[in-house]
């Protein structure tokens, strides 16, 4: 039988997602003794000495192991952590220097929505795309901006080493493991009894644009809010970068730089959050929508609407506005 040690971090964690996690494998491990097979995973839980207080320490997890004790883990799973993801990870150093050595000595390791940011520390995501929630993706790339980060994937494998997107999204990648250490049924009847989708594979749909404001470039925050007061005008690029003194190619440096998107793209994200909100607030034609947010091309704004949400106009309106749902 397989060891899986689902990692109890020092300080603080989602206690949805461990004890999500340990719930689901726990059926797995079920469905296949149902079916005259053997387990697959022994899962354990394990920390450093101190861990065990989980959500502010309101809860008290009873850990199993301790990463002092001799233990060989075969796959490593990491759970979302607390709100204060900086001070999880400095926090959690000894932790992370022992999933680096585990995986050294041959285990798998899986970061869960924002336990990808210990994978990162680790140093196992070099050269590799990852995912997380789609709400800490600042904090990441601010962290760790050599990483290829692509929050759109709800979950990345690559050399034993998984990650996820956000929130209950991270259950796919635990699906994903059952359905490669054990079998697809498996996974399936898991993701029934769950109610989870079993082949959801984008988490564009979930993510909110905000704008990402993160960064100490006045001038471009300065531009970035007269993009999002004017999102229904259409702005030429040059015309906002004389408007605040800077020459074209030295604005769209400093704009990549700052926000991650160059001024066109953040522009683009821009309307089509201003459009996702139009369609599930209001009962307006995609027509109408896509004049309000500046769009005079139907098959443009479509196409747009679909590449960053990874759903059609009309299929975000169906899924997500209230009146339609009915």
């Amino acid at each position: 039988m397989k060891q899986l040690a689902v990692i109890v971090p020092a300080g603080d964690a989602t206690l949805s997602s461990l004890i999500l996690t340990v719930e689901i494998l726990a059926i797995a491990n079920e469905y296949f003794i149902a079916g005259r097979k053997q387990a697959v995973f022994k899962v354990l839980l394990i920390g450093d000495a101190a861990g065990g207080m989980l959500n502010s320490g309101q809860f008290t997890v009873r850990q199993h192991k301790s990463i002092q004790d001799s233990y060989h883990a075969d796959l490593i799973m990491v759970p979302s952590l607390g709100d204060d993801i900086k001070a999880s990870v400095k926090r959690n150093k000894q932790t992370i220097d022992w999933i680096t050595n585990q995986y050294k000595n041959g285990a798998e390791i899986a970061g869960l929505c924002t336990g990808t940011f210990m994978l990162a520390a680790a140093g196992l995501l070099k050269g590799k795309q990852c995912s997380t929630h789609w709400n800490a993706a600042g904090i990441f790339r601010d962290m760790f901006p050599e990483i290829d980060l692509t929050i759109e994937k709800v979950v990345t494998e690559a050399n034993g080493i998984y990650t996820s997107g956000g929130a209950l999204s991270s259950m796919n990648l635990v699906l994903h493991i059952i359905e490669k250490y054990y079998n697809r049924q498996t996974a399936i009847y898991c993701a029934k009894v769950f109610g989870i989708d079993p082949d959801r594979n984008n988490q564009s749909g979930f993510i909110i644009f905000s704008g990402q404001k993160n960064h100490e470039d006045n001038e471009i925050k300065k531009a970035q809010l007269f993009m999002e007061k004017n999102v229904g005008d259409k702005i030429i690029i040059e015309e906002l970068s004389s408007r605040f003194s800077i020459d074209r190619r030295n604005f769209d440096r400093r704009f990549k730089k700052a926000t991650g998107n160059t001024p066109a793209e953040y522009m683009q994200r821009l309307k089509v959050e201003a459009a996702k909100h139009a369609f599930e607030t209001t009962r307006k034609t995609v027509n109408e929508i896509m004049y309000d947010v500046g769009y005079a091309d139907v098959k443009a704004f479509r196409d747009m609407f679909k590449k960053i949400t990874g759903m059609s106009p009309i299929e975000y309106r169906g899924k997500y506005n209230r009146e339609e749902a009915f």
